[in-house]
């Protein structure tokens, strides 16, 4: 069972203007990899999904919110003496071993000011960018909720290029895994964990047997309200 801030996925096409949450090279229908408990994900299938990275090492995930910023958990930013030219992110791929990667620097860290690194209670953060994304099929922006709504939100996943097995450093793979998750009720969540709090939601999969993704992994939901409006 995951604690995980989730981000909102939301198509709202209209026209040929390009919104957030669109996945224009997407083509559907998930391809199962030889990768145990998880699934490669499709070119184009996260294209707001980034990997922060600091001496060329991917440490973990962030989402395009717009041109110029990235959100990010706050635990990953909070280590003292992390500087923004410490940092690199990479877009607009899912294999990290790309030979023509697209890297952007980072001028400036914004951590959420009340995260407490005790309950991870708002954990979350920003990257500005040095430098303004240009979009495409690959590199888009993700929606954000306009307002709590977890009743609406289905088609949950996790993605991550972290680890695929619980405690082991060697099991990271260049490419980017996805696995199913469902969100659980917040109420019968908090009796199993006290630290859980109202800025939190309680995740887990629906598949026991799922291990991917652990220390750096994104989690993506798609609201049932947009779906009429998908083209």
């Amino acid at each position: 069972m995951l604690l995980l801030s989730v981000l909102l996925l939301m198509s709202q096409a209209k026209g040929a203007h390009l919104e957030c949450g669109e996945r224009l090279t997407f083509e559907g229908g998930p391809q199962y990899s030889r990768i145990i408990g998880g699934i490669e994900a499709e070119a184009g299938e996260f294209p707001w999904l980034v990997s922060i990275q600091a001496g060329n090492e991917h440490f973990c995930g962030g989402a395009i919110i717009d041109e110029w910023w990235i959100v990010t958990a706050a635990h990953c930013l909070s280590h003292d003496g992390l500087i923004p030219t410490d940092l690199s992110v990479v877009l607009g791929t899912n294999d990290l071993q790309s030979p023509s990667l697209e890297i952007k620097g980072v001028s400036s860290i914004v951590l959420h000011k009340d995260f407490n690194k005790l309950n991870m209670d708002n954990d979350i953060a920003l990257l500005l960018l040095n430098s303004q994304i240009t979009f495409s099929g690959l590199k888009e922006p993700i929606c954000m909720p306009r307002q709590p709504s977890p009743s609406t939100w289905h088609r949950c996943w996790v993605a991550g290029w972290g680890q695929t097995k619980t405690g082991d450093k060697n099991s990271g793979k260049p490419d980017l895994i996805k696995v199913p998750m469902i969100i659980m009720d917040w109420e019968k969540c908090s009796k199993l964990f006290s630290k859980l709090t109202k800025n939190m939601l309680c995740a887990g999969y629906e598949n026991e047997s799922y291990d991917a993704c652990q220390p750096s992994s994104k989690a993506f939901c798609q609201d049932t309200r947009a779906l009429g409006k998908r083209k």
